[in-house]
């Protein structure tokens, strides 16, 4: 593979980690090895539901692999964000170490959202960025809010925008389509 970029998917859409492991599968298919981190993804309520459609299918693949983060419960605005915190915190290190790792594309899901509301630094995400090995394509997801001094940095920046959306008529996320 050339030089790694720096992809960011982000924005008030759905369709942010869909387009994230859409690429992930085009590697794969490729040959490429891609790692998955997900932050802040444990917050489904049964184990079942946890692991997405898309998560199962690409782990049948011998060159997938993927760790997720979390803390079982959503992030409240006005709660004590300490465990959230330190759960941000740990993936963020799982993260880093992942970029040594022999992979060719490490792709962290809802990254951006960590950074939204306030469990990892900018700072943080701007050295990944700029210290991330040359040949590593890194994929980065999440938040609606835009992060001028992280997109600086990235190659390829996508704003999902949404339009219209099921929920917004009471219709709840589906099994097979949502996740």
């Amino acid at each position: 593979m050339q030089k790694g970029l720096t992809q960011i998917f982000y924005g008030n859409g759905k369709g942010k980690t869909t387009a994230a492991l859409g690429t992930a599968l085009r590697a794969c298919g490729s040959g490429f090895k891609v790692h998955l981190v997900q932050f802040m993804k444990n917050g489904a309520s049964s184990l079942e539901e946890q692991i997405p459609g898309e998560i199962i299918s690409l782990n049948k693949l011998d060159n997938f692999s993927y760790k997720r983060f979390g803390t079982g419960d959503w992030l409240l605005k006005d709660g004590d964000k300490t465990k959230h915190i330190n759960k941000a915190e740990e993936a963020f290190q799982y993260l880093q170490g992942s970029l040594n790792g022999n992979y060719d594309m490490i792709i962290a899901d809802e990254i951006l959202y960590a950074v939204q509301l306030g469990l990892i630094p900018e700072k943080e995400i701007i050295g990944l960025i700029k210290n991330k090995p040359r040949e590593k394509e890194l994929i980065l997801t999440g938040s609606h809010k835009p992060f001028p001094d992280i997109f600086e940095l990235a190659d390829l920046v996508t704003e999902v925008k949404k339009i219209k959306h099921p929920y917004d008529k009471g219709i709840l996320a589906r099994k097979g389509i949502e996740y």
